[in-house]
């Protein structure tokens, strides 16, 4: 799903997300801290908003409702910020298996594919990120975990997890204390097409 365009008959809240989405990531690109604080929390709201509107209050929602308090929490500097933010997504990650082990069992393919990620990403970090090597090696666990049961969900679900783990990673590398020019807005852009996909992708599931 692209951030920046919809399809016509896409619903009020996809179309606000897309015009929010863009902004957010101009904000980036352009370091404009204020655009960051009005447009960053909105994001995840506007999903909620999408998928109630489809009569989705289940665990996906509550997912959504945890990334919005980490997306808050990552717009203050500082590693105590950061370790909180990482605890809300820890909560948005815990949710997102929740809902996805409802519909499917994971297939062992996807699970042996993320458990090489996760173990590998860990060995190449683990000496540059200090401090923060626990809360990174348990909340990538839970991340590689949801990925590899969303791929059980159905494709688009699945493309959004893979996304989800990307722009993790990015931020992880950057943690590490590696930069390279447009981090930021890589980061922002698989997170945004990462929601946006497993929102959508979940709502189109038959309800159980």
């Amino acid at each position: 799903m692209s951030v920046t365009a919809v399809r016509p008959g896409t619903s009020l809240p996809l179309r606000v997300f897309a015009v929010t989405a863009a902004v957010e990531l101009v904000a980036v690109a352009a370091d404009v801290t204020v655009l960051q604080w009005i447009a960053k929390p909105l994001l995840a709201p506007l999903l909620i908003w999408h998928l109630r509107r489809h009569g989705r209050p289940d665990p996906v929602v509550a997912a959504l409702a945890f990334a919005t308090a980490g997306d808050i929490a990552l717009l203050v500097p500082g590693q105590a910020a950061f370790l909180t933010g990482m605890l809300f997504f820890l909560g948005t990650q815990i949710c997102l298996i929740t809902a996805f082990l409802r519909r499917t069992t994971p297939r062992p393919l996807p699970v042996a594919c993320w458990a090489l990620l996760w173990v590998t990403a860990n060995a190449l970090l683990w000496n540059q990120l200090g401090a923060l090597r626990v809360p990174v090696l348990l909340y990538s666990l839970a991340l590689t975990a949801m990925a590899a049961a969303a791929a059980g969900v159905g494709r688009v679900v699945a493309a959004g997890g893979a996304l989800f783990v990307i722009s993790d990673l990015l931020i992880g590398v950057g943690a590490a204390g590696a930069e390279f020019p447009a981090r930021g807005v890589l980061v922002m852009a698989t997170y945004i097409a990462a929601l946006a996909l497993i929102s959508v992708g979940w709502q189109r599931r038959p309800q159980i």
